[in-house]
């Protein structure tokens, strides 16, 4: 398995997934390790020891001439843009995200949404982004941040921070952004990475000490065993 990503993803739940090693060149997530790659080689020797999951940060045409792959799952669950086509770019495809519509955009699809939350869609489509977050401890949309405009965010926080209603958590170019409630800093972008207007990038976990902040929580571990079954299905058809 290769995991293609952005060179400085915007990604807030960093210990809840493998983002930080586009920036620090390795990440652990739930005893599974994984190390940014920065050659095609580099990639194929990972794949040949079995003993990490290889993250490739490059364009990722080259990547995907080369690696002799079968199964491409899109996972970046982009709520807020077109949905691009997959279909074609591997033998077996996957997409995860709203508004999808299976063998049009990806062989099969895995519902996201918390309604069918991990059903393989083989037919149809999955369901376009509506309402609200789920709420913790009476908080739905309040405990996010998303970028004022276009910029660079800057943070000298952490994930796992307690913080206060009010305090600076970080900056976009000079424009302070504050904790929306009091709890602790559950999703948190990397510093010093360019993001566009709207984009999420703070989350604040209002349950203080018994907060979720890293592994794998019920969500993706959902979709995941998802994913996991609809790439079983096609391998007992022969497929694979």
């Amino acid at each position: 398995m290769v995991i293609h990503d952005d060179p400085k993803p915007t990604t807030t739940r960093r210990g809840m997934a493998f983002a930080d090693a586009a920036f620090d060149g390795h990440a652990t997530l739930d005893s599974v390790r994984a190390v940014r790659e920065d050659s095609l080689e580099r990639v194929d020797q990972a794949l040949v020891r079995r003993d990490v999951v290889p993250v490739y940060v490059r364009p990722w045409g080259p990547l995907l001439t080369t690696l002799g792959h079968h199964v491409l799952v899109d996972a970046r669950m982009r709520k807020h843009s077109e949905p691009e086509v997959q279909l074609g770019f591997a033998d077996f495809t996957v997409g995860l995200g709203p508004g999808l519509v299976a063998k049009h955009h990806a062989s099969v699809l895995v519902e996201t949404s918390w309604d069918g939350l991990g059903t393989v869609i083989t037919n149809g489509a999955s369901l376009l982004l509506a309402g609200e977050p789920r709420e913790i401890d009476g908080h739905a949309r309040d405990r996010y941040v998303y970028a004022p405009f276009d910029g660079i965010f800057r943070t000298r926080a952490r994930i796992g921070d307690l913080v206060r209603q009010g305090q600076e958590i970080a900056t976009v170019d000079s424009f302070a952004l504050p904790a929306p409630l009091d709890g602790v800093l559950r999703g948190l972008t990397h510093s010093d990475v360019p993001v566009k207007v709207r984009t999420k990038v703070i989350e604040v976990d209002p349950r203080g000490n018994g907060a979720e902040v890293r592994g794998i929580t019920e969500r993706p571990r959902r979709i995941a065993d998802g994913v996991l079954a609809a790439i079983r299905a096609w391998q007992a058809r022969g497929e694979g």
